[in-house]
């Protein structure tokens, strides 16, 4: 048996240049890992996949499926298919990031179950591979397979490293109601953004760590579109900001939105301004 988290993510950008020849959008995004995580538990058995799941601590855990349509079940059953053998495994989930947010929870359980199962079976599979594998489940999983601070192309699944950014305060606010990322993207076709983030200038900036001139220029191209659904996006972005946010933005499809702060004191603040269904404070990782 072994325990693995499975971190959120947040996008400090997200931008859409277009749809490809298969279907899938093509994307530019800054993606960055933080604390809030899942807790994952792996157990060997013969075969197959069981699973069982804890929802209760967040709001519309009784929607997640806790069958094979749920990521962390399908991604056994690829790494299975990639190995060629029946590695059974039982999967418990503690589920701590909301659903439906923005924040890649399905993702980084799935992208918890290849990294567990590959300790739990001694595979010694690569990064490579690991990522391979991922990207057959799901297209931000990749990305929670890596972690840290990332620049992400294609459908999301093309990689790069970027220069870590500094520990900062993480503030999320999930609004009520739910937005899927096919509806969000279905929409945001029908009106797309007149204007994208600038997303090499913003690399540039992090990377020199110019903080104060990349926050003036994130951006997520989807927020348009989620603001007509759940209006509280934008008015999660206002508190924050007068509580004394450095930055605030949708992440994802949304609706949740973050907060980043490198000021201790003004967490509490920047959390109560908020008058949403859950906020959580946590940190960049």
């Amino acid at each position: 048996m072994l325990k693995e988290l499975a971190r959120a993510k947040v996008n400090l950008t997200l931008d859409i240049l277009g749809v490809r020849a298969d279907g899938y959008h093509e994307v530019s995004m800054i993606m960055q890992t933080i604390e809030l995580a899942d807790e994952v538990t792996l157990k060997k058995i013969s075969g197959g996949v069981e699973l069982s799941m804890n929802a209760t601590g967040i709001i519309g855990g009784e929607n997640i499926p806790d069958d094979e349509r749920n990521l962390a079940w399908r991604a056994a059953l690829e790494l299975q298919k990639f190995c060629g053998k029946d590695l059974g495994v039982v999967i418990e989930l503690v589920k701590k990031i909301p659903a439906a947010a923005g924040l890649a929870g399905g993702s980084a359980d799935a992208a918890a179950v290849i990294r567990g199962m590959n300790r739990l079976y001694e595979l010694n599979l690569t990064e490579t591979e690991l990522c391979t594998i991922g990207a057959r489940v799901g297209s931000d999983v990749p990305f929670c397979l890596i972690g840290g601070t990332c620049l992400a192309e294609g459908r999301g699944e093309i990689l790069t490293r970027l220069t870590p950014i500094k520990k900062f305060n993480v503030v999320l606010a999930k609004p009520d109601g739910e937005i899927s990322t096919a509806w969000a993207y279905k929409n945001y076709d029908a009106n797309p953004a007149t204007t994208h983030p600038p997303t090499q200038e913003i690399i540039a900036q992090l990377k020199r760590g110019d903080y104060d001139a990349a926050f003036k220029n994130f951006s997520n191209v989807l927020e348009s579109v989620a603001l007509k659904k759940i209006p509280a996006v934008t008015d999660c972005k206002k508190n924050f900001l007068s509580a004394g946010a450095s930055v605030a933005l949708m992440s994802g499809s949304g609706p949740t939105v973050f907060a980043l702060t490198d000021d201790d004191a003004s967490v509490e603040r920047i959390a109560a301004s908020v008058d949403a269904a859950q906020v959580f404070v946590t940190k960049t990782f």
